[in-house]
């Protein structure tokens, strides 16, 4: 798989088809899913940067950063999105003896979305799941949050504890465990899978209007990431562009 450097992140290409066999047949993998925000945060951060580049997988998670693929290396990148990973994966992993614990977000949610699939995709085997309270990353590694994951041992860990946090602590237990499941950090997608928030449809998404979406949802919380770190991508990309192309 290739591996393309937009602002000073290294973004991997590849399809949500080719990420959900990757997840399957293999193991040890950390995946991180980078949109604009995340590009923004890691080029003004070099430990977060270190961090994103030693992942073995980045994917282009965004509108913004697909099209800045396409844009400097004329390929065909699409969205590779957090949402598609979790829900694809789980689908086609059905009736494989493939098994996922899902870690992170509300109790509310995580439930919500282990019914969804059993009533839709009972040979979907999601073996336990962990929803702490809101930690540090040392107090998130505490034994009783991790004997769970170590006693059951499942194929695909899933990540919703938001970014950098989760990215953070994919790292953390890589560096500390030896721990053979893929490890993904998906955020926001518990949410959008379990119904508890909207999730933009496809066609916006796919014109780049999914951040106006999410925006008028909860402008509050997400108009300085969007208002802000939108326009420095932009910014940092036309530099990337015209001076270190």
């Amino acid at each position: 798989m290739k591996r393309r450097r937009i602002l000073k992140t290294n973004i991997t290409e590849l399809t949500v088809e080719k990420l959900s066999e990757i997840l399957i047949t293999e193991s040890q993998k950390t995946v991180a899913v980078c949109n604009a925000n995340s590009l923004v945060r890691s080029y003004k951060d070099p430990t977060l940067q270190n961090i994103l580049n030693n992942f073995d997988i980045c994917t282009p998670d965004g509108f913004p950063v697909a099209m800045a693929s396409r844009i400097l290396y004329r390929n065909n990148q699409k969205r590779v999105d957090g949402f598609k990973i979790f829900n694809n994966t789980l689908t086609k992993s059905e009736d494989t003896g493939v098994t996922h614990y899902l870690f992170g977000n509300t109790e509310e949610v995580v439930t919500k979305i282990i019914q969804k699939y059993k009533k839709n995709f009972p040979g979907v085997e999601i073996v336990g799941y962990c929803c702490p309270p809101f930690l540090t990353i040392e107090e998130l590694a505490n034994e009783k949050y991790l004997k769970d994951i170590i006693e059951k041992k499942p194929d695909i860990i899933w990540f919703s504890l938001g970014f950098p946090k989760q990215e953070k602590f994919i790292n953390y237990l890589n560096q500390k465990y030896s721990i053979s499941s893929n490890l993904v950090g998906i955020g926001f997608s518990f949410d959008w899978t379990a119904g508890t928030k909207y999730k933009a449809p496809e066609f916006v998404a796919n014109i780049g209007l999914e951040w106006l979406f999410r925006l008028m949802q909860e402008p509050k919380r997400l108009y300085k990431r969007y208002l802000i770190d939108n326009t420095l991508f932009i910014l940092y990309f036309l530099r990337q562009v015209f001076f270190h192309r």
